[in-house]
């Protein structure tokens, strides 16, 4: 049973996998047991084909497909569920988040409080567009007043959390860039980690400005309704 298991979403990435699954074993191995789960979700490129050549180099690399395009929180949720640690690390497949900062999110869980059970990336240093820039400032301050989740910045793909609080969250489309209030909202805490942040150096980004902005305003209502209507009792057996 590995102690942690790093869970990459990927859509036609397969210059980024090679160069990723080098810099995960890197920062990981002789440091923890852990299994690496990639998640192709259904690329139009030979991603799957790269990764199943990978196989020889990494025994701890596992793949899963899917059948049909679903989106990143589709495919963050089935790496998951797939997953056989209590503790996940997830990634984003394009080489923006750095590995070697997975090893300061587990000692920030090893110092805090047990009832912290999410421990997010902040990229205080962007390398992205200005644009990017400006439109992921804009949509963390709205998230941010809307739901009070407390977290600068919920768009990092790098994240650490215990598997079973997540599995108990509600499932929905886009839930990954939601998991502070959704992990506040079943009871437990989340604290923000700085972490580095690279510029993407192959392939291409698959979200647009304006695809986030509509979506988001539509998820950031559902989320505010779901905040509204939790509820988390104290129960004792007698």
């Amino acid at each position: 049973m590995p102690q942690l298991s790093v869970v990459v979403p990927v859509f036609n990435e397969r210059d980024n996998i090679p160069p990723l699954l080098a810099e995960i074993a890197a920062a990981l191995r002789g440091q923890v047991d852990f299994e690496v789960v990639y998640v192709d979700d259904d690329s139009s490129d030979d991603s799957v084909a790269v990764l199943a050549a990978e196989k020889a180099k990494y025994p701890e690399l596992r793949i899963v497909r899917h059948l049909t395009r679903s989106g990143q929180s589709t495919a963050v949720w089935n790496g998951v569920r797939a997953a056989r640690s209590p503790w996940i690390a997830t990634l984003d497949g394009d080489g923006q988040n750095d590995p070697a900062d997975i090893p300061k999110l587990l000692a920030q869980r090893d110092k805090s409080a047990p009832e912290v059970r999410l421990f997010a990336g902040w990229r205080t240093t962007r390398r992205d567009s200005f644009n990017k820039r400006i439109s992921s400032k804009i949509a963390n301050a709205v998230r941010s007043r809307m739901l009070k989740d407390s977290t600068p910045d919920t768009g990092c793909g790098l994240k650490l959390f215990d598997r079973d609080v997540f599995m108990r969250l509600p499932y929905f489309d886009h839930m990954h860039r939601y998991l502070p209030a959704l992990v506040k909202r079943a009871g437990f805490q989340s604290t923000s980690v700085p972490v580095g942040h690279r510029p993407r150096t192959a392939g291409t980004s698959k979200y647009g400005m304006l695809d986030r902005l509509w979506v988001g305003i539509a998820d950031l209502r559902g989320v505010a309704w779901l905040m509204r209507r939790g509820k988390v009792t104290q129960v004792e057996e007698i």
